[in-house]
Formats: C-alpha cells, sequence, structure tokens
C-alpha cells in the first residue's frame, strides 16, 4: 500500500485538526513511499525502530511523538535524535496520532473509560473555537440540492444529529453588469426573486470542503455567502471524559479496581474522604489543568497521570485525585489503533509492538 492510503485512514480515526496547538501530530519521517508492514507503538524509540526492521515494518505509527520539538542538529546525541537517524537510514516512515486521538469522542479518554466499564459518558472539556457557521442564499428550487451537498461535505452535524440547517425565505435583489451572465432574469436588469437563506454549522478544518460543495452545487454565478466563527464548544470533540460506575465503590476498593483495570505499578492519590465513588472522570496523560473541570462537574475521583506535589492539594476536600502513570492511562490506546487498522486495512501486516517503552519503573 501506498503510505498516502494509509495515511488518510489514520486521518479518518483522529483528524489533525482535532491536536492541540502545542502538539505534533502526523507523519513526521518518511515520504511517499510503498508500505510492506505497519508496527504500532507508543512511543517510536530507538529499540521500537529495530523492532520494525526485524519485523519488516517500514510504517510505525506512535500515540507520543517522538518529535516533539524541532531539532537544529541530527548527530544521535540523544534519544530522539538516535531514533529518527535509524528510522531515516532504514527508509522507515514514523506518524504521530497523540492529541489528535486525545480529542476524539471515541478516542484515548473512551478507552480508558471503556476499560473502567465506566457509562453515560461524555467529553469533560469539550472543544472551544472548533465550530463555524455558512450561510448563504439561493433559489427555492436549488435549495435541497444545495442544502445536501452541504451535508455530504460535512455540513449540520449537532451532537447526536446530522443533516442540520436552518431555512428561512426572503426577497432578494440583484442586477448584473454587462460582464454577467445570470441564471435568473438578464443583463442591467433589476430582478427581485424569492430566495431561501440557508445556515449550517460545521467543524472549522472542513471549510475547504463545505466552499467547494457550496460553489459547485449553487446555481448563481455569484455566491453570496458567509462563514462565521462561533462561540459555541464542540460537546463531541475535547479533552478527558466522565461516565458513572455500575455500582458505587468505596475508595479504597475503587483504587483496586482501577489498578488491576489499568495494570498499575502504583497510585498516588489524594486524601481519602469516607465517601462512595460512582462518578468517574478520566483524562489520559498529563491532566492537572483538569482537576477543576472534573469538581466542577461532580465527580467524586479524578484519574490522571503526572501531578505535582502541590497539585494533591487541589482537590480541596471535594473528590479523590489519582495519579495512575502516564503510561498506564494510555495503555490500551496502541491496542486500540491496531484494531482499527486491521478492520480498515485486510490481508496487510499490522503488528502490535512488543516493546515496553514506560520509562517508569516501579520497585
Amino acid at each position: 500500500m501506498q503510505l498516502s492510503e494509509i495515511t488518510k485512514y489514520l486521518e479518518e480515526l483522529a483528524p489533525l485538526a482535532y491536536a492541540e496547538d502545542f502538539d505534533n501530530v502526523g507523519l513526521l519521517v518518511g515520504h511517499s513511499n510503498d508500505i510492506t508492514g505497519i508496527l504500532v507503538c507508543h512511543d517510536a524509540l530507538e529499540e521500537v525502530i529495530d523492532e520494525a526492521i526485524d519485523k519488516k515494518c517500514n510504517l510505525i505509527v506512535c500515540f507520543h511523538p517522538i518529535l516533539f520539538s524541532g531539532l537544529k542538529k541530527i548527530t544521535g546525541k540523544n534519544y530522539v535524535e538516535r531514533a529518527v537517524l535509524k528510522a531515516i537510514k532504514n527508509d522507515i516512515a514514523i506518524y504521530a496520532i497523540h492529541t489528535a486521538l486525545d480529542n476524539h469522542q471515541k478516542g484515548v479518554n473512551k478507552i480508558f473509560s471503556d476499560a473502567l466499564k465506566l457509562r453515560n459518558t461524555k467529553i469533560l472539556i469539550p472543544k472551544q473555537n472548533f465550530i463555524q457557521k455558512l450561510i448563504t442564499y439561493t433559489q427555492p428550487d436549488n435549495a435541497e440540492k444545495l442544502r445536501n451537498a452541504l451535508f455530504e461535505a460535512g455540513a449540520g452535524n449537532i451532537g447526536n444529529y446530522e443533516d442540520c440547517s436552518f431555512n428561512s425565505s426572503g426577497i432578494g435583489t440583484y442586477m448584473g453588469n454587462e460582464n454577467s451572465n445570470p441564471e435568473y432574469g438578464d443583463r442591467f436588469e433589476f430582478v427581485e426573486s424569492q430566495e431561501i437563506k440557508i445556515e449550517v454549522i460545521f467543524e472549522k478544518h472542513l471549510q475547504k470542503n463545505i466552499l467547494k460543495a457550496l460553489f459547485t452545487h449553487h446555481v448563481y454565478e455569484e455566491v453570496a455567502y458567509e462563514v462565521y466563527n462561533i462561540e459555541n464548544a464542540h460537546q463531541n470533540i475535547g479533552l478527558g471524559m466522565i461516565g458513572e460506575l455500575d455500582q458505587p465503590m468505596k475508595e479504597h476498593d475503587f483504587l483496586n479496581y482501577v489498578k488491576e483495570k489499568m495494570e498499575c505499578g502504583g497510585i498516588r492519590h489524594s486524601a481519602f474522604l469516607n465517601k462512595e465513588i460512582k462518578k468517574v472522570a478520566v483524562l489520559g496523560g498529563s491532566g492537572s489543568f483538569a482537576i477543576k473541570n472534573a469538581i466542577s462537574a461532580g465527580a467524586d475521583a479524578f484519574l490522571t497521570a503526572d501531578l505535582k506535589y502541590h497539585q494533591f492539594y487541589e482537590a480541596e476536600n471535594k473528590l479523590l485525585l489519582a495519579d495512575i502513570g502516564h503510561f498506564e492511562s494510555e495503555r490500551y490506546t496502541k491496542n486500540y489503533i491496531v484494531d482499527y487498522l486491521k478492520e480498515k486495512i485486510t490481508n496487510f501486516a499490522i503488528i502490535l509492538s512488543e516493546v515496553n517503552t514506560n520509562p517508569v519503573k516501579y520497585f
């Protein structure tokens, strides 16, 4: 398969536009070449590059980007440079998925929630500044065709609903000059006609597709349209997730349950509050920034990683705050990616890495 074919599937799984601004996702190393096998891992370390060579895989799909900040030199002096050098030398492409999958409704935090069997889950921190609105005007006999084209391009999705739009009637006016070629009326004729105003929302990274559909399926020579950024949070894209256990658990029992399900080497936690745990917030990876969000959402416990000493105070005796380990909180993500790719690409080598790249050890 061509690399471009596979990256298309990966971007369907986790659109790059979903990633946080600070992140570095997508194709990090490589170019358009034939792919003979895919190795999926958590971190594309040098040992993983060796594994890819041994298993004849020339594409590595990793969760964490091995290239996170810029490199001014590639001399092999550190683990990042050594991995990149070896990948380039052996013509191995590297694709990172990271926060593009963190922010997906069925991504990292849904995987985390499912491992704990949480139900009634929803996004903890919905993504802001990600929705745009298109407003356009057309003739009544063009309205249905145009709407359907916009829906097909990705417009009109709101939560659990699709093909959403608002339509209103009004009177449009225009007069063409000597260079015009109006669909309705003649040059230099002042035209008053019944028009339909169509309003739809869409995710901002789809704007190019939306406008292409608009211009392709609109009947007017000159298309009147407006695009706005709107402040509504996107309820199905964002960081973290919150859900409920089937049955409440005592705090000690809950942490034992988490330790077993997430295969934790240890759990650091805030003081027990002597209350049952029912509502649980999770955020895979470094999630200290979401403590207040978990409290505001009414969580009894918040599971995340990389908490510092003073951040445990932020629990404020309002919830149980637990650091289960960075790798542990994301441990099932690579399995999810493998399953997805095997469903999309049959009769092709897609291999789950056997290298444990967790840098944290427990004594």
